[in-house]
């Protein structure tokens, strides 16, 4: 199976309330959002993470928490992924980290990048635009107008936005497919 997910956000405590998470502290949430991640990925299982997988972290914290996560992970890198670059880090948790990716699955292309894009490969022949960055966007009516605009192939993978759970390639196609 094929998992996406985005703005996980590991080790930041402020995002706690920036998001309204149901979390009283970053190990509470960090601990949830391994489980979450676990009860639906299994080993040999897919996950595209597209950005924001940790932050304010270093990259000691990203080799743990990587290391408790189940799947072969792919990282579309995010604004705030910088533990990347710190030499502690160990790339190997990754199959590969990319700007930008395009996804073929069932003749369709899917394209994979942090930030909503209003024009992707694909847009004109119903292909996907998968996304993060944007969060949950509750409190925030232009940013909510602006994300109409992408229409109903472009869809926000991120945890605020689905339950604090990866979302199967499956899931992804009966949204977009229904709409």
């Amino acid at each position: 199976m094929i998992y996406f997910t985005a703005d996980t956000h590991f080790c930041h405590i402020s995002i706690i309330n920036l998001c309204q998470r149901p979390f009283a502290t970053i190990e509470q949430m960090n601990e949830k959002l391994i489980e979450n991640w676990n009860s639906r990925v299994k080993a040999n299982d897919e996950i595209y993470i597209l950005g924001d997988f940790l932050y304010r972290g270093s990259g000691i914290d990203a080799n743990n928490i990587l290391a408790k996560l189940n799947g072969r992970k792919y990282l579309i890198k995010g604004n705030h992924d910088k533990f990347i670059d710190e030499e502690s880090f160990d790339k190997n948790h990754f199959i590969w980290i990319k700007d930008y990716h395009l996804l073929k699955w069932q003749k369709r292309k899917i394209a994979l990048f942090h930030y909503p894009i209003f024009e992707w490969d694909g847009y004109f022949t119903n292909d996907i635009h998968l996304y993060g960055h944007v969060h949950n966007s509750n409190n925030d009516i232009e940013q909510q107008n602006r994300l109409k605009l992408l229409g109903k192939n472009a869809i926000n993978v991120g945890v605020d936005v689905n339950n604090f759970f990866p979302i199967s390639i499956e899931e992804i196609f009966k949204i977009v497919d229904t709409v």
